[in-house]
């Protein structure tokens, strides 16, 4: 015997679907007008993120200082004279001279991709689809395309030059103020809010920050020893443009799996080129090699408190904000999807039920059926 629909329960599951989704509209508006915001200041925001992002590597030995009687301003002073120091050495040792080899890496990766397209057309593959050759034709072409023009702008735009040397030279100062105030912060913006807001904007915003902290420090960690690690074994090796490639190592760390594959990838391309089929296949062997150690034994052990996000999450996010900002998208998706997930964890806690007392009888934490 079939069974009748319920108007009334149809017309309510109507109105709630029709509620719910007006509800989620109103909250996808919202959230669109909010990038829309910050897209809208972001000559604003990138420095404050640089600032910030900084401000996580270096707050450690500032409040080292500040834990052992140095003043707030000499504390943040010394870091930040510190802090430009390195990164002066590190542009003098590091930078020049992958700024004056990256001609020839990109130059080494092109002639990798067609080496593999000139394998793979060989025995034992024999692939010989027109597509695909045509498609890494046109993506070879794309890849000289952008090296062309970005040399260019590099080359010819003094004003990307002078705005990002006022980007950092903001970033420098917000990293010297969050230094020094910093800790002043949470009870300056208690007191600016009423209400709840009062406890939960400055609760979701330490938590935050200590996330933050806890990701870039680890990351920049791991990264370094993947960097020094790979960087010693191209050397031994004898394979060309060991510090871009290592640099490049260092950097792909702060966009998981994305990042690590790229870097992996280019070094292997590289030694085939260079040194042949057999130094490429040791490369690729000692990349797995390190990033299997990075895995299983230097970020469990660094890491102690993960992001808490699933490396399906991880990848998605990655892709979506190279998609929508490029490579600065891809260094910022993580942090700000574990961001997200910091203020998504803190509203479940407000909005979750409190454990009901257990009946007369019933054993402690049972629960209903």
């Amino acid at each position: 015997m079939s069974t009748r629909l319920s108007s009334t329960k149809s017309r309510a599951a109507l109105h709630t679907s029709a509620r719910t989704s007006a509800q989620l509209l109103l909250v996808a508006v919202a959230v669109t007008a909010g990038l829309w915001l910050v897209g809208q200041m972001w000559p604003v925001v990138w420095p404050l993120v640089i600032g910030l992002l900084i401000t996580t590597l270096t707050w450690p030995l500032a409040r080292f200082l500040r834990n052992h009687s140095w003043p707030p301003a000499l504390a943040a002073s010394a870091v930040t004279v510190l802090a430009l120091t390195v990164a002066a050495g590190v542009v003098a040792l590091v930078a020049v001279p992958v700024a004056s080899q990256s001609g020839t890496l990109a130059d080494g990766v092109i002639a990798g991709a067609y080496q593999v397209r000139d394998w793979a057309a060989g025995p034992p593959l024999n692939i010989g689809d027109a597509e695909i050759t045509k498609a890494m034709d046109s993506a070879v072409a794309r890849l000289q395309d952008s090296l062309g023009t970005t040399v260019s702008t590099v080359a010819t735009g003094v004003g990307t030059v002078v705005h990002g040397v006022v980007t950092a030279v903001i970033a420098v100062f917000l990293m010297f103020f969050f230094l020094k105030d910093g800790p002043r912060f949470l009870p300056w913006l208690t007191r600016q809010l009423p209400g709840r807001l009062a406890v939960d904007v400055p609760t979701v915003a330490e938590r935050c920050w200590n996330t933050l902290g806890a990701f870039i420090r680890s990351q920049a960690l791991v990264g370094l020893i993947d960097a020094v690690f790979i960087g010693i074994g191209l050397w031994i090796l004898g394979i060309p443009l060991v510090l871009p490639l290592s640099v490049v190592t260092f950097v792909g760390a702060f966009v998981p799996i994305i990042g690590a594959f790229f870097a992996g990838f280019v070094a292997v391309l590289i030694a085939l080129v260079s040194n042949g089929l057999t130094d490429a296949l040791i490369v690729l062997a000692l990349i797995i090699v390190v990033q299997q150690l990075e895995g299983n034994v230097f970020q469990p052990m660094i890491q102690s408190r993960g992001l808490g996000l699933h490396a399906a999450v991880v990848l998605l996010a990655v892709t979506l904000g190279g998609s929508l900002a490029g490579i600065v998208g891809s260094l910022l998706a993580v942090p700000a999807a574990a961001l997200i997930g910091v203020v998504w964890g803190y509203v479940r806690e407000q909005l979750a039920e409190p454990p009901r007392d257990a009946a007369p009888g019933e054993p402690q934490g049972a629960t209903a059926v």
